[in-house]
This record gives C-alpha cells, structure tokens and sequence, in this order.
C-alpha cells in the first residue's frame, strides 16, 4: 500500500486543498502561509496563491519551471511548505516563505553543479534564496532541479 492513496483520502485531501484555496489562509510568522498537508497540484497552488506579495508571481513562475523541467513531477504541502519529488523515489526541492525572500532548499544540494550558495547545517542540503529584487536565472534553476530531480530523494 505504501505511495498509494485510498480515494476517501484522495477525497478529503482534494477537499481539503480546495477549501485552503478558497478561504484566506493564516500567515505565519515571517509570512509563510499556513496550508493542510496534502500530495498534489491542488494544495501546492492553494499554497501559491497564498503567498504575499511579490512572491505568488514568483511562486507560480517557480511552480511551471519545475513542472516544465520535470514533467512528471509530484507535489505536496508538508508542514506548510511545497515539495517537489519523483515517486517511490522521495523528494528533491522545498519551497518557504519568509518575510523578505523566498527559501529553496534542494535536499542534496551538494550534488549539483555548480553548488546552490547557501549553505546548511545539514550536510548534503543547499539553499537558494529568492529576494524581490533579484532577477532569476531560470536556465540555472532549470538546470539545478533537471539534476536534483536525478538524484535520490530525500524521504519525508
């Protein structure tokens, strides 16, 4: 049964996303919205069109890179924050909120060439940030999660 979904709860997590996206959601302390759990498109949008400001056009710039980059991508919200992986394979990139950029945290980060700058006090983890002024690479992002996509996901 493992990485299948009954439809009662397939049911109730598209319920659930769909009540998050129709209703305001809580933002948290430093403006990460707060979002049920849920595994696909409709939570991981309800969380996009959750987020302040700037963020939401960065957010759903973000959100088509990934899905055009990996089309067979799988999407979730967990603890209020969209991850991005490979089935059975686990996860390769998260996406948060905070009050003045947006955080990616690619989950063996130390693999890709080159090296996302931020560092982590995790070991293979790397973290990219996303300020509102910054003009974004998107071949570079493009090509961060083309090769995290490939490698072994983390499992949440």
């Amino acid at each position: 049964m493992a990485g299948k979904t009954s439809r009662t709860s397939a049911r109730v997590t598209k319920e659930t996303a769909a009540e998050a996206a129709t209703t305001n959601p809580v933002l948290l302390s430093g403006g990460n919205p707060q979002i049920a759990k849920g595994y696909g498109d409709a939570p991981v949008h309800a969380y996009i069109a959750a987020m302040p400001g700037w963020k939401r056009d960065v957010g759903r710039r973000l959100d088509a890179l990934i899905t055009r980059t990996v089309p067979d991508v799988h999407k979730a919200v967990k603890w209020n924050s969209p991850l991005y992986g490979i089935e059975g394979q686990g996860w390769f990139l998260g996406v948060h909120c905070f009050a003045k950029y947006i955080k990616l945290a690619f989950f063996r980060g130390t693999s890709l060439s080159p090296i996302p700058p931020g560092e982590s006090k995790q070991r293979e983890v790397r973290y990219f940030h996303i300020h509102e002024e910054d003009q974004l690479d998107e071949a570079q992002l493009a090509a961060w999660v083309e090769q995290a996509s490939q490698l072994p996901g983390e499992r949440m």
